[in-house]
């Protein structure tokens, strides 16, 4: 768009073209097309994962599919710092007409609409033990102490709305769980969809130490896991 038109638009239009994911991301952060269950965006540092996420769950909320969000982190730390109040979390990225109301002691956000969305640890799978959800969101899902736990826990909750769909952000590590809906994702039918992303695809937005920090690591067996998102079995033999 150019500098020109954006400047004929009112403050409004300007206000809702800035908070227009769709004008803004890239086709690897937008959801997928088609009947999936799940997504998967398995990725290197800095590709955009959190930000991904979070605008998924704002889309689902917004439009009236969801109405009772899962939210998933490794740690209570994990969602308060890096999904609710981060740079590219939930409240960053809310407009100001619809920002949701957080309370931390209710590990609760609730919108406008009357949407919610409840944040659960993944050292807490029993949680998850009881509460109903038409969607999830789950970060970082390589880095839970025990994912398949936890992901079996969500699965007996997703039993609201007509399509419950869960999303999945993570860099990549060789544990059984990843491993395994990888292969479940080879099948067309499986209703798994994988997106792959590096840390060179949001270079450019990344800041000049990060780049030169994490960038020294290419080559390396840890690079092809953090740059590039492969999962690397540390325990081999080179």
């Amino acid at each position: 768009m150019s500098e020109d038109l954006i400047g004929k638009l009112s403050d409004f239009e300007a206000a809702q073209l800035i908070y227009n994911w769709p004008t803004w991301a890239r086709a690897e952060q937008l959801a997928p097309k088609g009947d999936w269950h799940t997504w998967l965006v398995l990725a290197g540092r800095g590709f955009g994962k959190t930000r991904t996420g979070a605008e998924w769950v704002r889309e689902e909320i917004e439009s009236g599919r969801s109405g009772r969000m899962a939210i998933i982190a490794p740690t209570s730390a994990d969602l308060r710092d890096v999904i609710v109040e981060g740079e590219s979390g939930i409240l960053a990225t809310a407009p100001p007409w619809n920002r949701p109301l957080y309370e931390p002691s209710k590990r609760r956000l609730t919108w406008n609409n009357g949407a919610i969305a409840t944040l659960f640890s993944a050292e807490e799978p029993e949680r998850l033990r009881g509460p109903q959800h038409d969607n999830a969101w789950c970060d970082e899902v390589a880095a839970w102490p025990d994912p398949q736990m936890v992901m079996d826990m969500l699965t007996f909750g997703l039993r609201l709305g007509k399509f419950p769909r869960t999303v999945l952000t993570t860099t990549p590590k060789p544990v059984a769980y990843l491993k395994n809906l990888l292969k479940l994702a080879q099948d067309p039918a499986s209703g798994i969809v994988v997106t792959r992303g590096s840390t060179y695809d949001n270079l450019a937005n990344l800041a000049k130490p990060f780049q030169k920090a994490i960038l020294q690591y290419e080559g390396t067996r840890l690079g092809q896991q953090e740059i590039h998102a492969e999962i690397v079995d540390f325990n081999e033999i080179s």
